[in-house]
């Protein structure tokens, strides 16, 4: 948006009067000057607007706020003006304290909270840890997803049914009745596919999607899958190893 604020034809102009015809004016007080009504400043989005990125550019910024991740897949219009304004968004999201990572080779952007110990830094965002139901399936989609693509598969693919057959071995019966279990495994399956870790492709099929590694590091998944296999040779299961998540909104 043009940085005037003052429309150069309606601006007030100052009286001057001759008196006596000596040549000597004398300059009556100007006018205050008015702002732009916002009908006369077409950049401006709303009443008051000082912002200066246009309007679409300014909505990704607002997504990247809002969501935990922005797709190539399945925002490729809001991807493509990322990519032609990262140096701008990156620029208002460093005023925040938080940090733009984009991943090119994943069709990722996330967002990350700034922590310094030089700097004080006032925390926007904060991480939140998975229920255990939610890092159960998510170490069971990591693991699929490393088996497949390390054979050369495309695409990692699960049924519901084989991810809750899974996942519910490693609840003990202090967790709840095995109904109560089931729903808590459908709900972390449901959460994760609005985050697009995984995709419906038809009912009770799900593609994993490259998201995976990112929310779920091979280091972490070899930390949990250890504790894992010590609980299947151990005593009822234990608490889960915290997961957190990438940075939310609070």
């Amino acid at each position: 948006m043009p940085m005037s604020d003052v429309s150069t034809s309606n601006a007030p102009t100052t009286a001057a009067t001759d008196r006596g015809g000596d040549g000597e004016f004398e300059t009556s007080t100007p006018a205050f000057i008015s702002p732009v009504a916002m009908e006369n400043d077409p950049d401006a989005l709303f009443a008051g607007d000082r912002g200066t990125l246009d309007a679409d550019v300014r909505r990704v910024l607002v997504r990247i706020l809002q969501r935990r991740f922005l797709l190539a897949e399945s925002s490729p219009a809001e991807w493509k003006l990322l990519l032609e304004h990262q140096q701008m968004i990156e620029s208002r999201l460093n005023d925040l304290f938080v940090r733009l990572v984009v991943d090119h080779a994943r069709g990722v952007a996330y967002k990350e909270q700034v922590r310094s110990d030089e700097v004080d830094v006032p925390i926007l965002l904060k991480d939140e840890a998975y229920s255990r139901a939610e890092t159960l399936v998510l170490v069971y989609l990591r693991t699929v997803f490393q088996r497949e693509t390390t054979a050369g598969t495309a695409s990692a693919r699960v049924d519901v049914e084989e991810v809750e057959q899974t996942v519910l071995t490693y609840f003990a019966e202090t967790d709840g009745t095995r109904a109560s279990q089931q729903r808590a495994v459908r709900t972390a399956i449901a959460r994760l596919d609005r985050e697009g870790i995984i995709e419906e492709e038809s009912e009770g099929r799900y593609r994993i999607g490259p998201l995976i590694e990112i929310v779920l590091s091979a280091e972490t998944l070899r930390e949990l899958q250890a504790w894992l296999d010590e609980q299947i040779t151990s005593s009822p299961a234990s608490a889960l190893p915290d997961l957190p998540e990438k940075a939310l909104l609070p």
